[in-house]
């Protein structure tokens, strides 16, 4: 059953569901706060994936024997379960190799559909000449360079949202920034350096009105929040399960259907044809279409399992506390000398992260400091050097919170933190 509220006796508690986060580094008790760049694994996803690898790993779809068959229905199961729990049909996801695959998949099928893959049916994802990519200033690369590189193919001119001096941006800079030849809007469920929780739905709203589609980058959000693609009215979406409790090497691709059979493939090989002769090949119907080759299957069975976990301990929940946990970061965060955080105060809605600035002191020492301490925590761009490029800094440290985050971990945080400046001389 899901708990309604996580406390920290709740979060004391369901760390013990990770193994890892009972051991030491450098002699200290490990803090996790680097949950934006990986989670860690439960014991509920360990044993899921190794009890279908001892007893019935097989290829998939490929057999008529008994592995076979039993393989092909956990995994088709598996995509039940995630379907429903990111508010989908159960064709209307695809496995990839990651998210970043996943996002290349659609920009890549973009960019057939415009040299005229597809047929007829993919006109309406045809880009070229005088047509507009939308995308933000905030983008992870993951979500930047894709659109770059479909920009250049097909000739398209990439425009982006600009951020303003806290990294943020709104609805009203979007409208600015889109017009009537606006053929695709691109964004950040949730940014994972600010924290920021985007408008989809007048995101959605505004695509719609110039005939755009929408890709929505959830990595950041299907993780942390309840989240229903079909609610938010999206076109495209993508994911990654290492970010989830889940299995490392696979993404998934969300689409609405009309928008899946309008894509071409990207990869092509074999499971994914329909009829293949020496001088042409037609393909399967979503989402077959998109899996090429031989799948990630433990990792998808480990992803269900990663689910069905996260829904035992309730998303809304999850939501809540990391949201109370982002704010009393920026609080306290924001109340030592000589330290930035990056975006909006606290008074603000955001993600439970927090990337902040250290007067003096690059944030690859910040980070070498508090691993001493035994605090994992990100140095660097966070995969987003526009931003920080815009906000004036090479990098940040971050700290990145999930439900086993106790506020004896900002505590940790923070006091450390107390005494980097003085540790590298820079409160001189």
């Amino acid at each position: 059953m899901s708990s309604s509220v996580i406390t920290d006796a709740r979060a004391r508690e369901l760390r013990r569901d990770f193994p890892i986060l009972a051991e030491q580094v450098h002699g200290e008790q490990l803090v996790y706060l680097d949950f934006g760049a990986t989670a860690q694994r439960s014991t509920a996803v360990l044993d899921v994936e190794r009890d279908f690898l001892e007893h019935r790993n097989a290829a998939v779809h490929r057999g008529a024997h008994e592995l076979a068959a039993l393989s092909t229905s956990d995994f088709e199961d598996a995509r039940d379960t995630i379907a429903r729990f990111i508010g989908a049909d159960a064709d209307e996801i695809a496995w990839q190799a990651g998210a970043t695959d996943a996002l290349n998949t659609v920009t890549l099928g973009i960019a057939a559909a415009s040299r005229g893959r597809g047929g007829d049916e993919s006109v309406p994802l045809r880009l070229g000449p005088g047509d507009e990519i939308v995308i933000t200033e905030a983008e992870h690369h993951a979500n930047l360079v894709p659109w770059q590189e479909l920009a250049l193919a097909t000739g398209a001119t990439l425009k982006w949202v600009p951020a303003n001096d806290r990294g943020t941006w709104s609805i009203d800079d979007a409208r600015a920034v889109v017009t009537e030849a606006t053929k695709v809007i691109a964004f950040a469920h949730v940014s994972n350096v600010t924290g920021m929780i985007a408008p989809v739905e007048q995101l959605v709203e505004l695509a719609t009105s110039v005939g755009a589609i929408t890709v929505l980058d959830a990595c950041q959000s299907v993780p942390h929040r309840p989240v229903d693609f079909h609610a938010l009215g999206v076109d495209f979406a993508a994911f990654s399960s290492h970010k989830m409790t889940g299995p490392n090497g696979l993404g998934v691709l969300y689409g609405r259907r009309e928008r899946l059979a309008q894509l071409p493939p990207a990869r092509t090989g074999g499971s994914m044809i329909e009829i293949v002769t020496m001088e042409s090949t037609t393909f399967m119907d979503p989402p077959t279409r998109f899996e090429a080759g031989t799948q990630a299957v433990p990792q998808v069975i480990g992803l269900a399992a990663a689910c069905r976990y996260l829904e035992g301990v309730g998303m809304a929940a999850i939501a809540e506390h990391e949201e109370a946990l982002g704010a009393l970061m920026v609080e306290r965060l924001s109340a030592l000398d000589g330290v930035t955080v990056i975006g909006d105060d606290a008074s603000v809605p955001r993600s439970g992260l927090a990337a902040f600035i250290v007067d003096g002191v690059h944030s690859h020492d910040v980070s070498q400091f508090l691993d001493a301490r035994g605090i994992a925590v990100r140095g660097g761009h966070h995969c987003a050097q526009p931003l920080h490029r815009r906000l004036g800094v090479t990098a940040s440290t971050r700290a990145s919170s999930y439900f086993t985050t106790t506020d004896d971990d900002i505590d940790a945080l923070v006091s450390a933190l107390g005494d980097v400046r003085a540790y590298f001389g820079a409160d001189r």
